[in-house]
């Protein structure tokens, strides 16, 4: 039966609709934060603001996109209805209309972001289970008089290597493992051949390489298996994949990481140059320990990104310029199908006209028409500029209460070494050094002294 007592207002919350979506767009913000997903564009729209608008969608659902222009003038590929993307994404929810959707923050194309991801997830994976920690690297053994080179008998990589390693130590024995380095094979080779050569134990130094090439042609040193019997093994591993620029999850694991393959035959092998190959692995030890440090900061930074997100202005900008765009639009759409019914209208009278042909009444009728079109045009000519006027009006005044506004007119905001908004003067000390973020970029500053009204 139904209850016609209203709630009791001591023991439930009663909201409104517009409270009721701006606690849901919250609730979706701050619970997910950044996503990464993959589908379909469809219902790509870029109207004249410049931002995008489209649905991404798979076999079986859907939802709503919108990619503000200060992010999509960063896609480097061409977006259509009808293109598979990977998106950096936040959950949303466009409150006006209650809509769930997706603000897109990052576009690529679906095929190398997927490996991009695949290499990213595998590496964080790895890392914390602590098979790229610097305490399991083994150090290079003091005499080095076998060497073996797992690596494609045909490759340039193999020249390489053996060109140095008879230019700098003729004396040093070499024995290759062959194996494919490339393929839907490789991995299985490259992983039969480590365990062969840590089986018949017959090398001092195991060095896994090849030449450069796409991320496709270095994936199998991407293999999960490969890098754990990298971990494992009895003998140390030299890794040499690809070019300088090229990083491979058999680099972080292995022992040490050579640029090149002609690198890593000099890290293999001695001769005047000694001092400067064992500065060059302190200084692979030191840039290891600096990316790791630099790892740890930039997901300090995003946490902290996630933390401030929801209430940044730019949030809020965007939300009235998606609204912005639905007013314009609803605006135009109205004012097409009224002109399209008064096209209508006067089609029907003339034709009423000419079946009737009374002359002196059609001259009038017509005069009375022309005066009726040009009322209505300048009414819908009048109602689109207030309109307009409307529109100026709320963008100013948003602009008015903008705190970028505010900075324009001689503010700042300061802030202190780490990060913190100053609102005392007991905040800091002499001699401390503070931020100050001006309208048009910022200044570093130093405090002399500090003094406070309450003293």
């Amino acid at each position: 039966m139904f209850n016609s007592t209203p709630p009791d207002s001591g023991s439930q919350t009663i909201y409104s609709v517009s409270k009721l979506n701006v606690a849901v767009r919250r609730l979706l913000e701050g619970h997910f934060g950044q996503i990464w997903l993959v589908g379909e564009v469809s219902n790509f729209s870029a109207p004249a603001s410049g931002h995008w608008y489209f649905t991404l969608k798979d076999e079986r659902a859907q939802v709503r996109c919108a990619m503000f222009k200060n992010a999509n003038r960063n896609v480097q590929i061409p977006v259509a209805s009808g293109k598979q993307v990977l998106v950096r994404a936040k959950p949303a929810l466009y409150e006006p209309r209650g809509d769930y959707q997706l603000i897109v923050e990052h576009l690529e194309d679906a095929g190398v972001g997927l490996l991009q991801q695949q290499f990213e997830a595998l590496k964080t994976k790895l890392a914390a289970e602590g098979l790229f920690a610097s305490e399991h690297k083994r150090a290079l053994p003091e005499q080095i008089r076998k060497v073996g080179i797992i690596t494609s008998p045909t490759g340039a990589a193999l020249h390489d290597v053996l060109s140095v390693l008879a230019r700098r130590d003729p004396s040093v024995e070499v024995i290759v493992y062959p194996t494919q380095v490339q393929g839907e094979n490789a991995p299985g080779q490259l992983l039969m051949a480590l365990n062969d050569a840590n089986r018949r134990n017959e090398v001092d130094v195991l060095l896994l390489t090849r030449g450069g090439g796409s991320l496709e042609d270095l994936w199998c040193f991407n293999d999960e298996t490969l890098a754990r019997a990298v971990f494992t093994s009895r003998l140390p591993v030299v890794a040499a994949v690809g070019h300088e620029v090229d990083f491979s999850i058999a680099d972080f694991v292995a022992d040490l990481r050579a640029a090149t393959p002609s690198a890593a035959a000099e890290l293999v092998s001695r001769d005047r140059s000694h001092l400067r190959q064992q500065q060059q692995q302190m200084a692979q030890r030191l840039w290891r320990a600096w990316r790791s440090y630099l790892q740890q900061l930039q997901q300090q930074q995003s946490y902290l990104q996630q933390r401030l997100q929801p209430l940044h202005p730019q949030q809020q900008l965007q939300q009235q310029q998606q609204r912005l765009d639905d007013n314009r639009l609803r605006l135009q759409q109205s004012w097409q199908r009224a002109l399209t019914l008064k096209q209508q209208h006067q089609q029907n009278l003339q034709q009423r006209l000419w079946q009737k042909q009374p002359g002196k009444d059609v001259q009038r009728l017509d005069e009375k028409l022309q005066g009726l079109i040009q009322r209505q045009q300048r009414a819908m000519t009048q109602l689109l500029q207030q309109k307009q006027q409307q529109a100026a009006r709320h963008a100013h005044a948003l602009q008015l209460v903008s705190p970028l506004e505010t900075l324009s007119r001689g503010y700042s905001i300061s802030f202190t070494e780490s990060g913190e908004v100053i609102k005392s003067a007991g905040q800091v000390k002499p001699g401390a050094t503070i931020r100050n973020k001006l309208a048009d970029g910022e200044l570093l500053s130093q405090v002399i002294s500090s003094s406070s009204e309450k003293n």
